[in-house]
């Protein structure tokens, strides 16, 4: 049989990297032919190739026509800086004349379109892929009475932007203009690549659970737009690769989503829910104005972000103006002011701020969370639709009571991810075998420590304690504060640093244990009256410890 392209493998002829297809290398990216491969073989018997003759159809790429549009093309300000260059390493100089006409042609078995005239020839699949993204857009169309020529003839005004990854550059950036040009359509008005993902700073890997699946994701409840806020804040418009740290992951998404973004709204909204009806007014704040210029200069600043696809540097935008909101909300003390029935317009009024910069960072942040945002637009804020841009700049008059927006992420559930698409990729042969699970169960410890006598040991003592209360610490990115029974007539307070474990609300009730005679601490956030019990590893995770039902506040652990 005749061997496509993806059913030749071999040693690639510029990079020398093993194990690449017939028509480029994934390593370094390069084009080539089949038989430029050095010791190719088949993918499917592993035998050695022979080159045989066959009759092809090419694109005539070599023609001068072709390599000045190209040349012209390629420098035009429609690629990113770095792929315009790498165009023109292809590309060479203008006496070089680089290209070489384009096969287009593929023998039978093959998949795709068969060539009108020419019983077992196919085209290429990346002559005929392409072209799909036209034909999706022609049904479209014809569906919806929209001319397609407006968008797709030589001379539209249209906005045509293709995103592609950085392996199939080649063929979107040379190829596909080549094709439209010489054929009568428009070409794109800008083709952005963006690099390759990798997991723990490594290509995806099988054996390690880290070639992840969205079915695993989702199967373990995980939000999808945790994903996207990670990835926006990961991501710019360059072509470098993004690497899905998953610890970091669960870090950025609770510290940033829920212990800046969505701390704003639970912390405020219950003092104009409670005492003022829901009602946001701003009569007597003096410094109206210069807020609204500030939302419209912030709201354009970071539509031009969008526009240049630095996602990043809009994250980074929007959480340091939900830090300042953070500090205003403790600079301001409603709590105090609450106390002060001569205070309640201060009250009102400074509360009715800082929400409604929470309604115009939410508006900032609907590209990246659009059903976040639509869930605080409709029953946060009471609008009857999803956020539209112009709300970033207009006031906010009332608001309905909070309600839970967003969860924490268990780091259990992204180990549980891990194990499961280690388990769904394993052989089914040996899913069973107790070698294979023995070894699974296997991991690397922390070095045990020197061995201590039972004397030293019975000075530490520990006890059962009831967790009272838990919240956040303005402040501190690992820290919850913990009230804490044993027993005494006063219960404890403990700084513990389990933040980006647990969701402080699920904590209250809950049993644990706890250092009961170290030596209290002074910190910056108060005095941390002992210690709460948790175990870690080299994998992400803290899991704070819990004694078995029927121990009681106080007891103590022998």
């Amino acid at each position: 049989m005749f061997l496509p392209d993806r059913f030749i493998k071999g040693e690639c002829p510029k990079c020398h990297a093993k194990d690449q297809y017939g028509d480029n290398c994934e390593a370094c990216g390069t084009t080539y032919a089949p038989t430029e491969l050095i010791n190719p073989y088949s993918a499917v018997s592993g035998a050695q190739p022979e080159r045989r003759n066959s009759d092809h159809y090419f694109f005539k790429l070599s023609d001068l026509r072709c390599q000045e549009f190209l040349r012209k093309w390629t420098r035009s300000d429609t690629l990113q800086s770095e792929a315009s260059n790498k165009m023109q390493e292809w590309l060479g100089s203008e006496s070089e004349n680089k290209l070489s006409d384009w096969d287009i042609s593929r023998d039978a078995p093959y998949f795709g379109f068969e060539i009108p005239d020419a019983p077992g020839k196919y085209f290429y699949v990346w002559l005929d892929a392409p072209v799909g993204y036209m034909g999706s857009f022609k049904q479209f169309c014809n569906a919806n009475n929209i001319n397609f020529d407006d968008y797709w003839k030589q001379g539209s005004d249209a906005e045509l932007y293709h995103f592609i990854g950085k392996d199939i550059l080649y063929f979107h950036a040379l190829f596909w203009p080549a094709m439209l040009q010489h054929a009568g359509f428009r070409t794109p008005t800008k083709l952005f690549a963006h690099g390759f993902l990798t997991v723990n700073g490594e290509k995806m890997s099988k054996s390690r659970g880290t070639f992840i699946t969205a079915d695993s994701y989702l199967k373990q409840g995980l939000n999808p737009e945790y994903l996207r806020y990670y990835y926006a804040a990961k991501i710019n418009g360059t072509m470098q690769d993004l690497d899905l740290n998953l610890e970091d992951f669960i870090a950025k998404v609770n510290s940033d989503l829920i212990g800046k973004y969505i701390n704003i709204a639970s912390r405020a909204a219950g003092f104009i829910t409670e005492h003022f009806n829901g009602d946001i007014k701003y009569t007597g704040f003096d410094d109206l104005a210069e807020f609204k210029t500030f939302d419209a200069n912030l709201r354009d600043e970071v539509a031009k972000l969008y526009e240049a696809r630095e996602y990043s540097q809009v994250i980074r935008r929007i959480m340091e103006r939900a830090d300042q909101l953070n500090e205003a909300f403790n600079d301001v003390k409603p709590w105090l002011l609450a106390k002060d029935s001569g205070k309640r317009n201060e009250l009102q009024q400074r509360c009715s701020l800082i929400l409604h910069e929470f309604k115009v960072i939410s508006v900032l942040l609907a590209p990246i969370l659009p059903v976040l945002s639509e869930r605080v637009a409709k029953y946060f804020f009471g609008l009857p639709r999803k956020f539209i841009w112009d709300d970033a700049i207009t006031l906010t008059t009332k608001i309905n009571p909070y309600q839970h927006l967003m969860t924490r992420i268990d780091p259990k559930l992204i180990e549980a991810m891990i194990e499961a698409n280690k388990q769904t990729l394993e052989p089914a042969t040996d899913s069973h075998s107790p070698a294979r699970h023995a070894e699974a169960q296997q991991h690397a410890i922390a070095p045990i420590a020197e061995t201590i006598s039972i004397d030293d040991f019975s000075k530490v003592d520990l006890r059962v304690a009831k967790i009272v209360s838990a919240e956040h610490v303005e402040g501190a990115e690992k820290l919850l504060k913990l009230t804490l029974d044993i027993g005494e007539a006063q219960p404890r307070t403990v700084f513990a640093g389990i933040k980006s474990a647990y969701d402080p609300e699920k904590l209250k009730g809950r049993m644990t244990v706890m250092v009961a005679n170290l030596a209290p601490r002074k910190m910056k956030f108060g005095l941390s009256e002992g210690m709460v019990l948790a175990a870690s590893g080299d994998a992400p995770g803290l899991f704070i410890l819990s004694p078995d039902d029927g121990a009681q506040p106080g007891m103590r652990i022998k």
